[in-house]
């Protein structure tokens, strides 16, 4: 019930009952607009009346509000002083409408007329030394076809250097996935999970980050499924769910019982794993499936899969059964006894499905981590089988779509071949800059300037101060978006900021009313139709404001940046002749969404071998110094990634702060701390030290040893150079540390008597 009215409250609040019930009715429909807020899928036939969630409402008032930012704001306010304010302070402004820009020198944003805009960009970009130093970072949010055109821009004009959200989250997924299976994305559909009869959550919190996937376990578990959970911290929303059916809605009766009655349990076992601990538990439940093949042989493994469709599986058993299975369950935490329950519901299973997150993809071993996942799943055939497979669990709405789209540092020569025959020119065959070497090369002067599609790059990057240094060190930083964030004012000596339509919006062009495409964590293409009265006449699509900017870059380029730009369409029709799986496009999405190919869900792994392959590593664990902490960043409840729409964290107990750090009850009793305390967060790598100051401790239940906070506060902790191997992901989840108390006392115990 909390989460019907918080979902009211934010739209009435901020859109007005009018906006408001326009894009409540379309979020998420097939003749409406894709919720910016996660990328899991909807229902392939009859969707429900309100097809989102909490905090997919949050998304959509934040977009839709009536509040706007002019050149009068920025008059008010400078720079300095905006730096002053919190980010939810930020957020709470409104929406941008007109390009502006910060000269040198300046402290205050002032007006600027969209065509000197993408003259100026066009100037400074063409009087690089070379194409490479410059960096064009891509948000998830993009469309297809703005992502399209916008590494078609960055390769004509030289370089492959497209950092992207994925090098912050499931970089790591990819690279283990093409490796074991041959596609570095998911296999299963919304189908599958409900056919499954066991479902494994790792390193996930789908109640906060992914809501909408609830209805799809509760459906599951109605079904005759079993969860298991695990993860660090007990979330509510891994344990069970209360969801009115769309009967429900329409009845007054049934509506009312549902609120009154029990909530659906998800969760049949929880695995509390240390942090880091994933790796050595998988290894633990390899060795007892390994076992219940042997006490009861041809009934655990399916030998024809592993025979005749994957290699390594030799080398690995000898790995696992050698092994010490005792210091796996040491490393993992997790008591034995509920290893070995998992293991015998692992054994049981003939249709499993294992989902993760981030809580695997953000450690130094979360490549290997993720492959012995995989290998779980090799033992019994679990792919390219109904009710079983591989769900990496995406953020951004179109995060996945983009890589495919061919936002990526390290493109195949594959679409490199097929831009050169689409477009007649010779695209840069070196591979270019992911996020965290863009960072390092804006900091040691390689990269003079930096240009983001959405995002708030600053933010959602690690080691806050040494990214802040870089982005001011550049001569110039370009950002599209829709609303101000942090980004917009840690700065190169010059910055623009071009305010951009959002997904509510409608998309007006000469050619008529257009629509952008979006791919989810299943690989289905929709089209998503803004229905909103955009809140300025100024505004530009993100495809039109890229198309500017490539005019005015590449004056002499045959591509038809213009005609892209008044008929989207056209880009579609490029992307069908140069990304696989989309021949005939448009004809295909004019008659609704579609399924990309996916060789391994028919079970045709282009792999190297060309076979799925099993994964054998060396067991791993981050060292911890006596008397510190390994800590994990993760989001609240009230914010999705770097947006924060209020200061609240209910399942969790917190309300009306974000600066709080959660503690094992006895950690806090050995450390002679209490709760309501305030301390500061020291990170610990390489001999480097990062101080994050004045979080309070709050008890829960989480492991001892392990310690968790919010991002993005505490990405000042998270060492530029600590990543995952192969992946090069941040590893903001295994961050060791140590805890003082805040020098302020008085206010601490205020606070704690509070």
């Amino acid at each position: 019930m909390t989460a019907i009215a918080k979902s009211f409250e934010h739209g009435l609040g901020r859109a007005g009952v009018v906006r408001t019930a326009k894009a409540f009715a379309k979020v998420n429909q097939k003749d409406g607009f894709d919720c910016q807020s996660c990328a899991w899928p909807s229902p392939d036939e009859k969707r429900h009346v309100f097809e989102f969630c909490e905090n997919g409402a949050k998304a959509i008032a934040s977009e839709a509000t009536t509040r706007t930012i002019t050149a009068e704001f920025f008059r008010e306010y400078s720079i300095s002083a905006l730096a002053e304010q919190s980010d939810h302070w930020h957020e709470l402004q409104g929406r941008l409408t007109e390009p502006m820009v910060l000269r040198t020198g300046s402290d205050h944003y002032e007006p600027m007329a969209w065509n000197e805009a993408f003259t100026l960009i066009g100037e400074r970009l063409r009087a690089l030394p070379s194409p490479d130093a410059a960096a064009f970072y891509t948000s998830g949010r993009a469309s297809n076809e703005a992502a399209f055109l916008y590494q078609l821009f960055a390769r004509a004009y030289g370089t492959n250097n497209l950092p992207d959200c994925s090098n912050m989250c499931h970089e790591s997924s990819g690279c283990a996935l093409n490796a074991a299976i041959g596609i570095g994305k998911g296999t299963v559909t919304l189908e599958d999970l409900e056919a499954s009869d066991l479902i494994v959550i790792a390193g996930q919190n789908p109640g906060t980050n992914h809501p909408r996937m609830m209805t799809t376990l509760e459906n599951a578990k109605k079904r005759g499924a079993k969860i298991i959970a695990i993860n660090p911290l007990r979330e509510v929303g891994l344990m069970r769910v209360k969801n009115p059916n769309p009967e429900e809605y329409s009845n007054p009766l049934k509506f009312a019982a549902m609120l009154l009655g029990k909530s659906t349990a998800l969760s049949d076992l929880f695995l509390p794993v240390r942090l880091n601990g994933d790796l050595s538990l998988f290894k633990a439940l390899a060795r007892l499936i390994l076992e219940a093949e042997q006490a009861n042989p041809g009934s655990v493994l399916d030998r024809d899969f592993i025979a005749n469709l994957t290699t390594g599986f030799d080398e690995f058993a000898k790995d696992i059964r050698e092994g010490d299975f005792a210091e796996w369950v040491r490393l993992s935490g997790v008591a034995e006894s509920d290893i070995r329950a998992a293991g015998a519901m692992m054994a049981g299973s003939k249709r499993m499905i294992i989902c993760w997150a981030m809580g695997l993809t953000q450690h130094k071993n979360a490549v290997d981590t993720i492959r012995y996942a995989v290998n779980l799943l090799l033992l019994g055939g679990h792919i390219g089988r109904t009710g079983a497979g591989v769900c990496p669990v995406r953020g951004h709405s179109n995060v996945q779509g983009d890589r495919t789209m061919g936002i990526w540092e390290k493109p195949p020569d594959t679409l490199l071949a097929a831009l050169e025959k689409e477009f007649h020119f010779t695209p840069p065959g070196h591979h270019g800059y992911g996020a965290v070497e863009a960072i390092k090369a804006m900091h040691d002067g390689r990269v003079k300037a930096f240009v983001a599609l959405g995002g708030n790059f600053l933010q959602a990057t690690p080691d806050t101060a040494f990214t802040a240094e870089a982005l001011r060190r550049c001569d110039l930083t370009v950002h599209i978006a829709t609303k101000l964030n942090r980004s917009h004012l840690i700065t190169g000596r010059t910055a623009l900021i071009l305010p951009c339509l959002g997904r509510t919006d409608s998309d007006e062009r000469a050619t008529g009313e257009q629509f952008v495409t979006v791919e989810d964590s299943m690989g289905i293409v929709g089209s998503s139709r803004g229905r909103l009265k955009p809140v300025s006449d100024t505004l530009l699509s993100e495809v039109a404001i890229i198309a500017g900017i490539a005019r005015a870059t590449l004056p002499s380029s045959t591509i038809n940046w213009t005609g892209m730009s008044h008929d989207y369409a056209i880009i579609r029709d490029h992307i069908s002749r140069v990304i696989p799986g989309f021949t005939d496009f448009n004809a295909r999405i004019s008659q609704g969404p579609f399924y990309l190919p996916n060789g391994a869900r028919e079970r045709v792994f282009r792999t190297a071998t060309g076979r799925a392959n099993f994964h054998t590593a060396a067991t791993s664990f981050v060292p911890v110094a006596p008397g510190r902490f390994l800590l994990q960043t993760m989001r609240t409840h009230d914010q999705f990634n770097t947006t924060i729409y209020g200061l609240d964290d209910r399942y969790r107990g917190i309300h009306g702060g974000r600066r709080v750090v959660f503690l094992h009850p006895d950690d806090i009793a050995a450390l002679g701390f209490q709760q309501g305390l305030f301390v500061d967060i020291t990170s610990h790598y390489a001999g480097q030290e990062r101080i994050a100051h004045r979080f309070m401790v709050a008890p829960y239940e989480i492991p001892c040893g392990c310690a968790a906070t919010y991002f993005p506060e505490a990405n000042v902790l998270v060492p530029i150079d600590s990543i995952a191997d192969e992946s090069e992901t941040p590893t903001s989840k295994s961050i060791e540390v140590s805890f003082t108390a805040s020098p302020d006392q008085a206010a601490a115990a205020r606070a704690h008597r509070a």
